[in-house]
């Protein structure tokens, strides 16, 4: 196990709050930087060593992409086709499905549960078969890449501890994100880029869905060099990168030094290493400075990737847009991308909120997928697509010829992943005949835990980090990789 906290804390050295250190760090500039750690060549900011001796599986990804899918697509209309539910459309859902298990509270006060039927086009796609919906025809035409797991599950029934458990392996908050771990363990590959990035769009077809918070980007009780930082929808990517009136690029370099002298002066009177930390936030946010705004400057992309994408792409923010500036990422050797899609909870409306969702995903997703290819990128970069949990097969509330909802369904949900070492053109797992239970195969979020870890070349049970007394990791005690996901 990796024990870091011996060099973080030197015996008898004050500890400091996360408040005090935020509070300190005075420029906006270096809270921007608040996701990666690399000493400038030209500075005396310390490297802080990484887990270097952790043992490592044969790696097959160096980076991952993850299209976080916010508020839980429906299985049953995307990936997981039950067409003997037309014959029981409207019928009530029977007990020996159900089996008393719980349900959310929207759900829990109804007298009956009828099932509502996918009204949509299924079709095998691709050399091995994979049922994809109509609703995803880009999709579709990259099946030969997916993994789709149909057996996912979890044990929370609603979003926020369901998405907190998925990007962190908790329920409760306060655990460093998939990300954070990755930047921890593995590093960054570029040293004018943070290690994890996050970026969020807004779906069309609930624009107003439940909120995201930053800690699910957060690096919880690491130190915060690993925590990611967002890029923003408008304007700069990261706020402060442009300096403002009469500071050039000359005096902010002087101010940086001047300032990374008083931070050293003052870590040799109270050895915190969180100074250290923001030292290093400064450098990385000055060469952000030079790195960033080329980055995000898509004038340069060809007029043939651009249409790829979709008409999206043109507007900042979007979730075409967020795929493109991923794959700029990824090329760059940024460690972790993390795309959130808002807007996929569809307790009413469904038959009309639903592609509209689709409709901005699907496309980008399978435009991601084929750029990375063509640029011999895929192999070595993991793409997740999914959300928390499933839906279920009963309707909320009134059950009409037009109009139908779905509650929340922990039991199973599909994902599916790409390149990185995974098999492609393959479906994962065995649903019931209702997509409520899993027959074959399942695979808890520890286990998809577990094996992306392994697929960029870590032991999950070996990479820990001790907080208040206890050895912590990322799949607590839980979680096994699942080789049948493998290439």
């Amino acid at each position: 196990m990796h024990d870091c906290s011996s060099q973080l804390h030197p015996p008898n050295a004050p500890r400091f709050a996360r408040r005090q250190f935020l509070a300190g760090a005075g420029l906006g500039l270096g809270l921007t930087a608040l996701g990666s750690l690399f000493a400038d060549e030209n500075s005396d900011a310390p490297m802080l060593s990484l887990p270097t001796e952790l043992p490592k599986p044969a790696a097959k990804a160096k980076r991952v992409i993850y299209l976080f899918q916010s508020g839980a697509p429906s299985q049953l209309e995307l990936f997981d086709p039950k067409p003997e539910l037309r014959k029981r459309h409207g019928d009530d859902l029977p007990d020996s499905v159900r089996q008393g298990q719980r349900l959310t509270t929207m759900t829990s006060g109804q007298t009956k549960f009828p099932i509502v039927a996918n009204p949509y086009r299924f079709a095998q796609h691709g050399s091995g078969g994979t049922w994809i919906s109509e609703l995803l025809p880009h999709t579709a035409s990259m099946a030969d890449e997916l993994c789709l797991v149909r057996t996912l599950h979890t044990e929370a029934i609603n979003h926020d501890p369901a998405i907190t458990f998925l990007t962190t392996g908790a329920q409760l908050a306060g655990r460093p994100s998939l990300g954070a771990w990755l930047s921890y363990g593995l590093g960054s590959e570029n040293r004018d880029l943070p290690a994890f990035i996050a970026m969020i769009s807004r779906g069309t077809g609930r624009p107003n869905d439940q909120p995201l918070y930053d800690r699910l980007w957060g690096s919880g009780f690491l130190p915060s060099r690993h925590q990611g930082v967002k890029f923003r929808s408008q304007g700069d990517p990261v706020l402060y990168l442009s300096n403002p009136p009469g500071i050039d690029r000359s005096l902010r370099r002087d101010t940086l030094d001047d300032l990374a002298a008083l931070n050293r002066l003052h870590d040799k009177a109270v050895r915190d290493a969180e100074i250290e930390t923001r030292i290093a936030q400064y450098e990385l946010a000055f060469r952000m400075q030079a790195a960033v705004p080329e980055l995000a400057n898509l004038s340069d992309e060809p007029r043939h990737v651009l249409e790829m994408y979709g008409p999206d792409v043109q507007r900042p923010g979007s979730f075409a847009a967020n795929c493109l500036l991923a794959r700029r990422l990824s090329e760059r050797g940024v460690r972790f991308v993390q795309l959130f899609h808002m807007g996929w909870d569809q307790h009413t409306n469904l038959p009309k909120q639903l592609p509209l969702q689709c409709r901005d995903v699907d496309q980008a997703s399978a435009a991601l997928l084929r750029d990375l290819k063509q640029r011999g990128l895929l192999d070595e970069t993991l793409v997740v697509w999914g959300g928390e949990f499933g839906r279920t097969v009963y309707c909320q509330g009134t059950l009409t010829s037009t109009n139908f909802g779905r509650d929340h369904h922990p039991r199973c949900f599909s994902m599916w992943m790409a390149g990185g070492g995974v098999r492609g053109g393959m479906t994962y797992g065995e649903t019931d005949d209702f997509s409520y239970n899993i027959t074959r195969d399942p695979v808890h979020v520890h286990d998809l835990n577990a094996t992306l870890l392994h697929l960029l070349g870590i032991d999950h049970k070996r990479l820990t980090y001790k907080f208040q007394g206890r050895h912590f990791r990322l799949t607590d005690v839980h979680g096994e990789v699942v080789r049948g996901l493998l290439s």
